[in-house]
């Protein structure tokens, strides 16, 4: 019977072939999109399953509010990056120093703590390095501790896992890595030198390259002993550097409520441990905590670090992190374009109801029972189906690579035969072929054969069969609309990011970093390259917009009449020179910017967000002090807010300190430069030259200030990308099936058509004519999906 049901259906296909070949497209352009859509979630939920009891790792959170009620957060830590660093709370995957510790010590399920430190670029030389260009910058080097490769089983390719990281200055490198630097010989055993003052490391071992589906990326990994800043802040709760990750003992129960559990006695912990801390630093944890303030330690699994970690703080030069927003956002398209092309086949089905109709009458007189028409209309769906499946790996095969470009991702067509995405892939087939055929089955078999014979009027209700197609159609192009409504905002955004006034100017800023290799010649090489043509000024800073930014308390003291002064204010700040202003062509609304014939040590340039949230009557003037060090800084200047991160965030208290202020621990690596348009290769070309003459034995590194800003808005770039390809394929499909529907039509108005022509009707009026119901449906479809 199934062979018959199989032969009937093929028969139907070849019989009608433009109607076939428009519900073969529709469904295999469907099925295609949710296949790519489906490997792409699939990579982005994969990440760090492949460790070893991936489901007993888990990273350390922070949730913080050092204010309470009162006031501001300080954030604390140079370079920390927090989500809103001086928002009254916030969650950051940074930690102190001594969580890993206490949470080893205090709780029996835990059966290892590893902290990551991430030092940044650093200069890079083998043994014989004092050879010109013989060196390298290196981004991709971690410091942890020894047990990190216990505790996340890389594969070690040679080398002893357990103790290559024990001695200091031992180094584990990767495969890509070993090539980089050495070439073809064996790694193990030699030198690298590390950082501006060459410290000697020794390979120890080496890693077979990570997986991309690794949410922790590097290509070096150095013990955390060897940098001494992580041993100097042990005792801090508050200096925010490091990311601890947890592995719990295998008998541990790692369910929701076992962690909750575990959770509810982090405070006490806290307290006992962190006491001494926060006394330190002036804040008493038992006061803290009676004002309202919190220091809350979380655990989150690993394997929800790559979906999850982009809404907190996050390190920022954690850049392989994905959105679990894009992942819903993708699976409800998917959703969509599947049921779009669903309901071309629905259409076209009912639509041609009437040629079908008399198959129908014919084999109910002869005996078929419904139940055997409607598996004949449904077999005749699922092979439909079958079909496009079959089309659809074909264009993903043709569409996987272009797709990979748009969406960042190295997926392939083998992942069918991965974790059981063939299973997925074949339900979606049967779900697609039920879909599709589950309405025209029911409705076909529902004509009773004696009307459909006579040739009477054979629809159960003609009104109600035109309002469901029609109600489809419009279901259709709301969905459609929807998404180009959605992919229009998505580009007016990035839009509007490109074009907004950041308060800084972003273009022709060269921005060189590591300038701290320079040494004692810094001032002699930005006074060498300002006399380059072409080169209008040049700043040194700790750090430029898009870059870190070092944030802590401050407290302003109050002026004559002024009421309801802020007690303590968070403010993200720069070391800069005078000369940092200028360049970045920042606005100064009130007093003046730092220059070279005052001594500026002792002063303090606001943000217009600070002077607001302070609540001086004049900020200038005025003075702040900084409870680090019990430095008193005096107001000289305001300037217009700007963004020093994407203008998603909203503008935070920050401040410009000189760089003889020194008043935290911070090199000023950065070197930014004003240049005129024009011949940007040239002048580029002569700074290296320069540098060379200073430098030699390091790399030249620098980038544009703009591309800087652009990095920040990749993904949305991507998301962007990627949205209006399924939107495109959404529109398709609809178009599609309204192709088919107008073909349709237009066949049966034939004797009409030729009529009117003979009457004297344009080929425009009957353009018109068969398009203007379609036309109203699309207009109500507007009307519907543009306030959603």
């Amino acid at each position: 019977m199934i062979k018959n049901y199989i032969k009937i259906a093929w028969r139907n296909m070849l019989r009608n072939k433009v109607n076939s070949l428009i519900n073969i497209s529709g469904l295999a352009i469907g099925i295609a999109s949710v296949m790519l859509i489906l490997f792409y979630v699939h990579d982005e939920m994969s990440y760090d399953k492949f460790l070893k009891n991936s489901d007993h790792i888990f990273q350390v959170n922070l949730t913080a509010n050092l204010e309470g009620n009162q006031g501001s957060t300080t954030a604390a830590g140079p370079n920390s990056q927090v989500n809103a660093p001086n928002a009254n709370e916030f969650t950051t995957g940074n930690t102190p120093p001594p969580v890993g510790n206490a949470l080893v010590t205090e709780f029996p399920e835990v059966e290892a703590a590893v902290r990551i430190y991430r030092p940044g670029e650093i200069l890079v030389r083998n043994e014989n390095g004092s050879q010109i260009g013989n060196f390298f910058t290196e981004k991709n080097l971690i410091a942890v501790d020894s047990n990190f490769l216990q505790v996340f089983s890389y594969g070690v390719k040679e080398g002893n896992p357990v103790t290559c990281l024990q001695e200091l200055n031992s180094l584990a490198i990767t495969e890509r890595a070993a090539k980089k630097y050495f070439g073809d010989q064996n790694p193990i055993g030699k030198i690298l030198l590390l950082g501006d003052s060459g410290t000697a490391f020794t390979v120890t071992a080496i890693l077979n390259n990570l997986p991309v589906q690794s949410s922790i990326q590097f290509e070096m990994l150095a013990p955390i002993s060897s940098y001494p800043m992580v041993k100097r802040f042990s005792w801090s709760w508050v200096w925010l550097q490091v990311n601890t990750y947890v592995k719990l003992k295998d008998n541990v129960a790692v369910d929701q409520t076992a962690i909750q559990k575990m959770e509810a006695k982090f405070p006490a912990m806290v307290k006992k441990y962190g006491a001494a801390g926060f006394r330190r630093i002036g804040k008493p944890i038992d006061s803290l905590l009676a004002k309202g303030g919190k220091w809350d330690l979380h655990l989150q699994p690993i394997t929800t670090v790559h979906l999850h970690a982009m809404a907190m703080g996050t390190d920022a030069r954690q850049t392989n992190l994905g959105n679990i927003r894009d992942i819903y956002i993708f699976s409800i398209v998917a959703l969509f374009i599947i049921i779009l092309a669903c309901v071309n086949f629905i259409n076209l089905s009912t639509a041609r109801a009437g040629i079908r109709a008399r198959e129908v009458g014919i084999r109910k007189v002869l005996g078929s029972v419904k139940a055997q028409l409607i598996k004949q209309f449904l077999a005749e769906a699922m092979l439909y189906s079958i079909i496009s499946t079959l089309f659809a790996f074909l264009l993903v095969f043709l569409l996987i690579d272009p797709f990979n470009a748009v969406a960042g991702k190295s997926l392939a067509l083998d992942m069918v035969f991965k974790d059981n995405i063939w299973i997925y892939i074949t339900g979606l087939t049967l779900l697609t072929g039920l879909l599709s055929g589950s309405y025209p089955a029911f409705y076909l078999t529902s004509f009773k054969p004696i009307l459909v014979l006579k040739g009477l009027k054979f629809f159960k209700s003609g009104i109600g069969n035109l309002f469901v197609r029609n109600g489809l159609v419009v279901f259709q192009f709301a969905i459609s609309t929807a998404l180009i409504v959605c992919t229009i905002v998505v580009y007016r955004q990035l839009k509007f990011a490109q074009q907004k006034d950041l308060g800084f100017n972003k273009n022709n800023v060269l921005v060189i970093s590591s300038s701290t290799r320079l040494g004692s010649q810094q001032n002699a090489f930005r006074e060498e390259i300002l006399r380059i043509p072409g080169v209008s000024n040049a700043s040194y800073s700790t750090a430029i917009p898009t870059i870190d930014n070092f944030s802590d308390g401050y407290v302003p003291e109050p002026g004559p009449g002024d009421q309801n002064i802020d007690p303590e204010i968070g403010l993200s700040s720069y070391m800069v020179d005078e000369s940092f202003i200028p360049v970045l062509h920042m606005q100064v609304t009130k007093g003046r910017n730092f220059s070279k014939e005052f001594n500026d040590s002792a002063s303090v340039i606001l943000n217009e967000t600070a002077a607001r949230e302070i609540g001086w009557k004049d900020p200038v003037g005025m003075y702040l002090q900084y409870p680090g060090n019990s430095q008193r800084f005096r107001v000289i200047g305001v300037i217009k807010d700007f963004n020093v991160e994407s203008v998603r965030n909203m503008v935070a208290p920050f401040a410009l300190f000189h760089l003889t202020s020194k008043t935290y621990g911070s090199d000023y690596p950065y070197t930014s430069v004003s240049i005129q348009s024009g011949n940007l290769k040239g002048i580029i070309s002569k700074i290296e030259d320069k540098w060379k003459s200073f430098a030699a034995a390091t790399p030249f590194d620098y980038s544009f200030l703009d591309e800087k800003v652009g990095a920040m808005y990749r993904a949305e770039r991507r998301m962007g990308s990627v949205f209006l390809i399924f939107t495109f394929l959404s529109i398709f499909i609809a178009c599609l099936g309204l192709f088919g529907l107008a073909t349709y039509t237009a066949e049966r108005r034939t004797k009409e058509v030729s009529v009117r022509k003979v009457l004297g009707a344009s080929a425009q009026g009957l353009a018109l004519l068969l398009s203007k119901d379609f036309l109203k449906l699309t207009f109500i479809a507007a009307f519907i999906a543009f306030p959603v």
